[in-house]
Protein backbone atom coordinates (compact mmCIF):
# COMPACT_ATOMS: atom_id res chain seq x y z
CA UNK A 1 0.00 0.00 0.00
CA UNK A 2 0.87 2.95 -0.78
CA UNK A 3 0.94 6.40 1.16
CA UNK A 4 -1.52 7.92 -1.32
CA UNK A 5 -3.81 4.91 -1.02
CA UNK A 6 -3.92 5.81 2.96
CA UNK A 7 -7.18 8.21 4.08
CA UNK A 8 -6.47 9.16 7.54
CA UNK A 9 -9.62 10.87 8.61
CA UNK A 10 -11.53 11.72 11.99
CA UNK A 11 -14.16 9.00 12.46
CA UNK A 12 -17.52 9.22 12.55
CA UNK A 13 -20.77 7.45 14.37
CA UNK A 14 -20.91 5.16 10.83
CA UNK A 15 -17.76 4.45 10.91
CA UNK A 16 -18.04 2.26 14.54
CA UNK A 17 -19.16 -1.36 12.44
CA UNK A 18 -16.10 -1.33 11.09
CA UNK A 19 -14.08 0.05 14.02
CA UNK A 20 -15.31 -2.94 15.65
CA UNK A 21 -14.73 -5.29 13.06
CA UNK A 22 -10.86 -4.32 13.13
CA UNK A 23 -10.51 -4.66 16.25
CA UNK A 24 -12.01 -7.85 16.69
CA UNK A 25 -10.12 -9.55 13.92
CA UNK A 26 -6.81 -7.62 15.22
CA UNK A 27 -7.22 -8.87 18.86
CA UNK A 28 -8.04 -12.70 17.23
CA UNK A 29 -4.60 -12.65 15.37
CA UNK A 30 -2.32 -10.76 17.94
CA UNK A 31 -0.07 -12.47 20.77
CA UNK A 32 -2.43 -11.33 23.57
CA UNK A 33 -5.21 -13.36 25.73
CA UNK A 34 -8.50 -13.75 23.98
CA UNK A 35 -11.07 -11.13 23.94
CA UNK A 36 -13.79 -11.52 26.73
CA UNK A 37 -16.24 -9.59 24.87
CA UNK A 38 -18.20 -10.48 21.32
CA UNK A 39 -18.38 -8.28 18.35
CA UNK A 40 -21.60 -6.82 19.24
CA UNK A 41 -20.31 -6.01 22.83
CA UNK A 42 -17.54 -4.12 21.03
CA UNK A 43 -19.68 -2.25 18.99
CA UNK A 44 -22.03 -1.44 21.75
CA UNK A 45 -18.92 -0.17 23.77
CA UNK A 46 -17.34 1.52 21.07
CA UNK A 47 -20.76 3.43 20.09
CA UNK A 48 -21.05 4.40 23.68
CA UNK A 49 -17.84 6.17 24.56
CA UNK A 50 -17.47 7.56 21.02
CA UNK A 51 -17.68 10.93 22.11
CA UNK A 52 -15.24 10.59 24.84
CA UNK A 53 -11.84 10.48 22.73
CA UNK A 54 -10.84 11.48 19.71
CA UNK A 55 -11.01 8.54 17.34
CA UNK A 56 -9.57 8.26 13.60
CA UNK A 57 -9.53 5.63 10.87
CA UNK A 58 -7.19 5.10 8.18
CA UNK A 59 -9.06 3.87 4.96
CA UNK A 60 -8.05 2.18 2.41
CA UNK A 61 -10.14 1.54 -0.91
CA UNK A 62 -13.39 2.79 0.90
CA UNK A 63 -12.77 0.45 4.12
CA UNK A 64 -11.52 0.95 7.45
CA UNK A 65 -8.29 -1.01 7.62
CA UNK A 66 -7.16 0.65 11.35
CA UNK A 67 -8.11 2.94 13.79
CA UNK A 68 -6.75 4.97 16.78
CA UNK A 69 -8.98 6.15 19.59
CA UNK A 70 -7.12 8.70 22.15
CA UNK A 71 -7.37 11.18 24.75
CA UNK A 72 -5.00 14.14 25.37
CA UNK A 73 -2.50 11.57 27.64
CA UNK A 74 -3.80 8.32 26.88
CA UNK A 75 -4.04 5.94 23.70
CA UNK A 76 -7.15 3.99 24.27
CA UNK A 77 -6.73 1.69 21.16
CA UNK A 78 -4.64 1.81 18.14
CA UNK A 79 -5.57 -1.59 16.17
CA UNK A 80 -4.85 -2.73 12.53
CA UNK A 81 -7.25 -5.18 10.30
CA UNK A 82 -3.99 -8.14 9.67
CA UNK A 83 -4.45 -7.76 6.18
CA UNK A 84 -2.98 -4.75 6.37
CA UNK A 85 -0.66 -5.09 9.25
CA UNK A 86 3.06 -4.48 7.86
CA UNK A 87 1.69 -2.11 5.60
CA UNK A 88 2.51 1.59 7.23
CA UNK A 89 -0.63 1.83 8.93
CA UNK A 90 0.13 1.57 12.37
CA UNK A 91 2.99 3.50 11.79
CA UNK A 92 1.16 6.12 10.44
CA UNK A 93 -1.92 6.18 12.84
CA UNK A 94 0.40 6.52 15.68
CA UNK A 95 2.53 9.31 14.44
CA UNK A 96 -0.44 11.19 14.05
CA UNK A 97 -1.42 10.45 17.84
CA UNK A 98 2.13 12.08 18.25
CA UNK A 99 1.37 14.75 15.90
CA UNK A 100 -2.45 15.87 17.41
CA UNK A 101 -0.33 15.13 20.91
CA UNK A 102 3.33 16.25 21.35
CA UNK A 103 3.14 16.97 25.23
CA UNK A 104 3.17 12.73 24.80
CA UNK A 105 0.77 10.36 26.33
CA UNK A 106 0.75 6.85 27.75
CA UNK A 107 -0.92 3.35 26.56
CA UNK A 108 -1.14 -0.05 27.75
CA UNK A 109 0.16 -3.13 26.31
CA UNK A 110 -0.20 -6.95 27.24
CA UNK A 111 3.60 -8.04 28.64
CA UNK A 112 3.11 -11.02 25.99
CA UNK A 113 2.49 -9.12 23.45
CA UNK A 114 5.73 -8.92 22.18
CA UNK A 115 5.22 -7.48 18.15
CA UNK A 116 3.48 -4.62 19.98
CA UNK A 117 5.79 -3.85 22.24
CA UNK A 118 8.28 -3.71 19.36
CA UNK A 119 6.38 -1.57 17.26
CA UNK A 120 6.01 0.52 19.97
CA UNK A 121 9.56 0.67 21.17
CA UNK A 122 10.88 1.61 17.54
CA UNK A 123 9.17 4.32 17.19
CA UNK A 124 9.99 6.03 20.38
CA UNK A 125 8.02 4.70 23.41
CA UNK A 126 9.45 3.33 26.49
CA UNK A 127 8.22 1.15 28.61
CA UNK A 128 7.31 2.86 32.07
CA UNK A 129 5.38 0.56 34.25
CA UNK A 130 5.00 -3.40 34.43
CA UNK A 131 1.86 -5.13 36.56
CA UNK A 132 0.58 -8.61 37.24
CA UNK A 133 -2.63 -8.14 35.10
CA UNK A 134 -4.92 -7.65 38.34
CA UNK A 135 -6.27 -4.43 36.50
CA UNK A 136 -7.29 -5.49 33.91
CA UNK A 137 -10.25 -7.65 32.15
CA UNK A 138 -8.31 -10.37 31.22
CA UNK A 139 -5.93 -10.38 34.14
CA UNK A 140 -3.01 -10.60 32.15
CA UNK A 141 0.27 -8.73 32.92
CA UNK A 142 0.99 -5.94 31.11
CA UNK A 143 2.74 -2.80 30.85
CA UNK A 144 2.37 0.89 30.34
CA UNK A 145 4.57 2.50 27.51
CA UNK A 146 5.15 6.39 27.52
CA UNK A 147 5.51 8.70 24.79
CA UNK A 148 8.27 11.01 24.84
CA UNK A 149 10.00 9.43 27.77
CA UNK A 150 9.38 11.43 30.85
CA UNK A 151 6.37 13.14 29.82
CA UNK A 152 3.28 12.08 31.07
CA UNK A 153 2.31 9.49 33.96
CA UNK A 154 -0.29 8.50 36.15
CA UNK A 155 -3.14 6.39 35.24
CA UNK A 156 -6.32 7.32 33.19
Amino acid sequence: MTPTELLLRPATPADVPGIAAVQVAARASAAMPPGLHGPDEIRAYLAERFGAAENWVAESGGAVVGYARFTRTWLNDLYVDPAHQGQGVGGALLDLVKARHPGGFSLWVFEQNLPARAFYAARGLVEREHTDGAENEERAPDLRMEWPAGSVGGSA
